[in-house]
């Protein structure tokens, strides 16, 4: 099993990035899909709380903690950096998997360089405009964070992302659980020690390998 994406690139085009786990069985369904996990091609909506209206005119990304470059992004200026299309596979923890999705947007490999995070940032938390308190959160290591098919996504399929699914902005980190991936996402912190986000204090794992079916932390 390859562990590095496939990257493509096209003089004039979008850089495009293919995540591993789309050629697990070369290419198989069955083998791509993790253990429990039902395909479907709906695209499921769930969050917790209502949903978060943002205008990208209005939207910022905030990135401090550890780092030696904090900074704050607006909508223009996540545009002008390098975009990419991604293509993965999402798999939610509620037992439901997509194949084959494409979103577009920013490497999180790009922002994380552009922050220069100090060594002792081992680990990230990702914050979401939405409840509870306009501040959702989620952990991850930094080195998955930063893997190289993990982006920022404005689009999916050609489209710009519905409100519903974590409009302007959302996280796509393939190789975990699709709630790993912070909807609405308006932070990026760079911290020294894990700590757990919201679902996570709400029992579910502090990992979330679909692989290994790391749902709950019970």
């Amino acid at each position: 099993m390859p562990e590095a994406s496939k990257v493509i690139e096209k003089p004039g085009e979008r850089t495009q990035i293919i995540s591993p786990d789309t050629w697990r069985g070369g290419g198989d369904p069955a083998a791509r899909t993790p253990p429990g996990q039902t395909l479907t091609r709906k695209w499921p909506v769930l969050h917790y709380g209502s949903v978060p209206k943002i205008r990208p005119e209005d939207w910022q990304l905030r990135v401090w903690g550890l780092c030696e470059n904090p900074y704050t992004l607006s909508w223009q200026q996540l545009m002008d950096l390098p975009q990419v299309d991604l293509i993965c596979d999402i798999h939610c923890v509620t037992q439901w998997s997509r194949l084959d999705n494409t979103f577009t947007g920013v490497s999180i490999r790009t922002l994380v360089e552009m922050a220069k995070p100090k060594p002792e940032a081992t680990f990230v938390m990702q914050h979401g405009a939405s409840a509870p308190n306009s501040d959702w959160t989620t952990n991850l290591p930094i080195d998955e964070f930063a893997d190289d098919d993990c982006i920022l996504a404005t689009h999916h399929e050609g489209q710009p992302i519905s409100a519903d699914h974590g409009a302007p902005v959302r996280a796509v980190v393939p190789k975990l659980y699709f709630w790993k991936g912070a909807k609405w996402i308006s932070g990026i912190e760079f911290r020294a020690a894990d700590a757990p986000g919201f679902w996570e204090i709400n029992g579910y794992h502090m990992h979330g390998d679909p692989w290994t079916e790391e749902r709950f932390g019970w």
